[in-house]
């Protein structure tokens, strides 16, 4: 927030003339104020003191912010192999399905645990040498068959994913508040034909 705030105070006295003279200003995104100890009240009357002084609607890219902790990746075990460590090769794919670990080179998180005696690398399942979604340690070992599942996955899993190597995009399901689930959309060989060129 302290950065954010003293952007804001940044613009505030640089562009003081300018900003009255719109009607509206679009600050940006990126900004995490949906996390457990951002200071929302603060964050918002920060915004609402820059709002005021300059007469302009403010708006925010809220991204990433709007569906963190939302969403998780259920992805399946398809195969077990050995190479200097365990690999467990998942039917999903950070290319197709979770691109921004890409392009941060960031690791997944995991639903449970990361505490276990036995070490995993998660890797997709196409022919990306960089598809890893990250080394973990799981309390038993795994098999095929079993179910991973990467938290936190709705930032772009939706609006960046592709049909890189043809990999089928996961289903769409909501969970509902009394606990049930909701089958929203699935894909299939009809979507990636008609995503061709």
């Amino acid at each position: 927030f302290d950065r954010y705030s003293t952007m804001l105070d940044t613009l505030s006295e640089t562009y003081a003339e300018l900003l009255p003279q719109l009607e509206w200003v679009s600050l940006g995104g990126g900004v995490a104020f949906t996390s457990e100890d951002y200071p929302l009240e603060k964050f918002a009357q920060k915004l609402k003191a820059f709002s005021q002084r300059f007469e302009v609607q403010v708006y925010l890219e809220p991204g990433d912010a709007a569906v963190s902790e939302s969403t998780d990746l259920v992805t399946t075990v398809l195969d077990i192999v050995h190479n200097e460590i365990d690999i467990a090769i998942v039917d999903s794919s950070i290319e197709t399905h979770m691109l921004d670990l890409l392009e941060y080179r960031a690791e997944a998180s995991l639903k449970g645990s990361n505490q276990g005696e036995y070490p995993y690398m998660i890797a997709g399942k196409t022919c990306l040498a960089g598809d890893i979604f990250g080394t973990f340690q799981f309390k038993s070992k795994l098999k095929v068959g079993d179910q991973i599942t990467i938290t936190d996955a709705g930032g772009y899993t939706m609006v960046k994913m592709n049909w890189f190597n043809g990999l089928k995009m996961p289903s769409i399901v909501v969970k509902r508040l009394n606990g049930t689930h909701e089958l929203i959309k699935t894909f299939d060989y009809t979507d990636f034909k008609n995503n061709l060129s």
